[in-house]
């Protein structure tokens, strides 16, 4: 294990990696990325423009050349990946190698209910959905991610877990 920590938060869209990424971050003092933002800051281009205009494969690669490229970095960080960027290119396996991994396992109801249609506008894969086709959607990703989430060295489950508990774990996850 390298002198930084590094921790790389997974999950279905909307579970609240970002969210809690960024109070994890500041309870560790330390920077908060996110790897959809790092996407666009390197494309000069935003998620769903690069879905619309290149295409998701295209979107996939340069999202798992960013990943690299942080994990690379040589300073400790908390990372919220997109839902989608573990299970590509064998970026599970990269994120694992590099840094403690944690997957915010949270009830499908709640994720729905975060991602209303009013709050999707720069989700490209639910626009255009109701609520129900919402939820559906959520269903089939979990169905198809879940076996890489869940290879995550820590795991998060339910709607309230909190930095301080988080950071529990990392200790104990340090020490082994």
């Amino acid at each position: 294990m390298s002198k930084y920590l590094k921790v790389v938060l997974v999950g279905l869209p909307g579970s609240g990696k970002s969210t809690f990424g960024r109070q994890l971050a500041q309870e560790l003092s330390f920077p908060f990325l996110d790897l959809d933002h790092e996407v666009e800051v390197r494309s000069h281009m935003k998620i769903p423009e690069i879905f619309t205009t290149l295409g998701e494969g295209r979107f996939r690669q340069w999202e798992t050349e960013t990943l690299a490229e942080l994990l690379r970095e040589e300073s400790s960080f908390v990372l919220a990946t997109g839902g989608g960027a573990p299970c590509f290119n064998d970026n599970m396996d990269l994120i694992n190698a590099s840094s403690i991994s944690v997957y915010l396992d949270v009830p499908l109801e709640s994720i729905s209910e975060r991602l209303r249609v009013s709050k999707v506008q720069n989700r490209p894969m639910f626009q255009g959905l109701g609520q129900g086709e919402i939820t559906l959607k959520l269903k089939s990703l979990l169905a198809d991610r879940d076996s890489y989430y869940s290879q995550a060295k820590i795991k998060l489950s339910g709607d309230d877990f909190s930095a301080e508990l988080l950071m529990y774990e990392l200790i104990n996850q340090l020490k082994n």
